[in-house]
C-alpha cells in the first residue's frame, strides 16, 4: 500500500444567528440542535469598484449537551464562533420532481458564545459558564466598522 494521504476537514466560522436554535430529541435519546448563521464577506463590485458586503449562510449541527446549551442560551441575532468540520449529505427527494439533493453543513465540535446585541447590557447567560469570544481590533482602529448594519436580519 502506498503512503497514506493526510486529509484535513476543519472549519471555523463566526457570525450571527439568523433564527432561534431548533432543538430536537432523536428516538435514541440524543439531543441535536440546528443553528443557521450569517457571516458577511467583503466583495468588490466589478462594475463600480466599490467595496460592499455579501452574506454567506451556514447550517450548523450541534450534538448532545452542547446543543442543549445552545438552545437554552442562544437566540436570533446572537454572535457565535463555530469550530467544527464540513459534512456533505446526499439524498433522494420525495417532493414533486424528485431527484438527488445535496447539502453541505458544519458539524460543530465547539461553540463559543460571542457578544449580545442587547440594549440593557445583560448578556443573557452566565459568564462563569461561557466565555465570550474576543473580537480582534485592527491596529489604530476601534473595531467599529458599521458592518452590523449590513447583516440581513
Amino acid at each position: 500500500m502506498a503512503g497514506k494521504a493526510t486529509h484535513i476537514n476543519r472549519v471555523v466560522v463566526q457570525g450571527n444567528l439568523t433564527r432561534d436554535p431548533q432543538l430536537r430529541q432523536l428516538p435514541s435519546g440524543s439531543s441535536v440542535c440546528e443553528l443557521r448563521i450569517a457571516c458577511n464577506t467583503a466583495r468588490k463590485d466589478p462594475t463600480t469598484g466599490d467595496w460592499g458586503t455579501k452574506p454567506n449562510f451556514f447550517d450548523i449541527t450541534v450534538w448532545g449537551g452542547q446543543g442543549e446549551s445552545c438552545a437554552r442560551y442562544l437566540h436570533k441575532g446572537r454572535e457565535v464562533t463555530i469550530d467544527g468540520r464540513m459534512d456533505w449529505r446526499e439524498w433522494e427527494s420525495t417532493k414533486e420532481g424528485g431527484g438527488k439533493r445535496q447539502a453541505v453543513s458544519v458539524v460543530a465540535d465547539q461553540v463559543k458564545f460571542g457578544s449580545e446585541r442587547s440594549e440593557t447590557g445583560d448578556p443573557g447567560y452566565d459568564p462563569a459558564d461561557f466565555e465570550p469570544v474576543p473580537v480582534p481590533v485592527a491596529a489604530g482602529g476601534d473595531g467599529l466598522t458599521g458592518a452590523d448594519d449590513d447583516i440581513p436580519f
